[in-house]
């Protein structure tokens, strides 16, 4: 008969047999200080540089009756003004994700001579200073410029006109539709694309199917950066508009030309009319950025068997 264990007689458990415990947050190493201290440096800091400046403009025109506001946003003038500089920046913003997918594609799948020249020119309008590039687009389009002594006899005028804001404005967009893309369109798989063809699908289907969805939450982000960059523009677009009132004036040269007046009140007015309509316009794009994500999360887990993250 073998001899009887008893429980006393087991050997401990060893350090390496029990569960790991994470440690509290406040004790787990981290590059940065600690969450108090990070948060509070961060709130600090966005208070400082975006609170209180916008706080600033919104309590000078509080010093405004409700009929002085109104009269001043509502002044034609002022309108459109408003309605130039949103319309030609959608317009710019539009052209900008169009052919800043193309530019994005032709720069991740195709290897050719002179690349990374054209890679970095791409950068050009981040680094040019935008009165230069006004200065420069104006030389190009005027009447006797490079391109506008041939553009005006076909009855297209570009400079002082609006035409030329939505030139301007799709200049300085570029680079952020490009940027955003081209690293989302790097970490596609190709071979999603070598297997739907495999499967039959068309060119178009494989980009409608399988690319589109894969880079459209990116295509939205740089469409937003782009529509908001072109939104404040004053520099490139000051000189090839021409700033002729009811015709080729943006908002911000009417802010500007306030400011001239020392009609504080009515130039914060305007700008807060600006910041309250660009505000709601990216929060519409932020909320169809998060809907497209979680109807691509839906997709993908719908597709899985008992929505398992995992097939084996």
């Amino acid at each position: 008969m073998p001899p009887s264990i008893s429980l006393s007689d087991a050997p401990p458990p060893s350090v390496q047999d029990a569960p790991r415990r994470l440690a509290p947050a406040s004790q787990r190493f981290t590059v940065l200080p600690g969450f108090g201290l990070s948060l509070g440096f961060t709130i600090f800091y966005l208070t400082l540089i975006v609170l209180i400046p916008l706080s600033a403009t919104f309590l000078k025109t509080f010093t405004m009756t409700w009929d002085q506001f109104w009269t001043t946003v509502s002044n034609p003038r002022v309108v459109a003004s408003l309605e130039l500089s949103f319309g030609a920046s959608l317009v710019a913003a539009i052209i900008n994700t169009a052919f800043g997918l193309i530019v994005a594609w032709v720069l991740v799948r195709y290897r050719f001579f002179g690349k990374r020249f054209i890679d970095a020119l791409v950068d050009l309008p981040f680094a040019l200073p935008t009165a230069v590039a006004g200065i420069a687009l104006t030389a190009l389009f005027a009447g006797n410029g490079w391109l506008g002594r041939y553009l005006e006899p076909l009855g297209i005028k570009v400079a002082f006109t609006p035409l030329g804001i939505v030139v301007a404005l799709t200049f300085i967009g570029l680079p952020f539709v490009v940027r955003t893309v081209q690293p989302v369109l790097e970490d596609v798989e190709r071979e999603l694309e070598e297997a739907a063809a495999s499967l039959g699908a068309t060119r178009l289907q494989t980009f409608y199917r399988v690319i589109l969805p894969a880079i459209l939450p990116a295509l939205l982000t740089g469409f937003a950066l782009s529509f908001a960059r072109a939104t404040g523009e004053y520099g490139s677009v000051v000189f090839i508009s021409g700033n002729m009132p009811m015709v080729s004036e943006i908002a911000p040269l009417m802010i500007y030309s306030k400011l001239e007046q020392y009609d504080y009140a009515g130039a914060t007015a305007v700008a807060v009319v600006m910041l309250v309509i660009s505000f709601v316009l990216l929060l519409l794009i932020n909320l169809l950025q998060a809907w497209t994500r979680r109807h691509q999360s839906g997709a993908r887990a719908s597709a899985l068997p008992d929505g398992n993250p995992e097939v084996n």
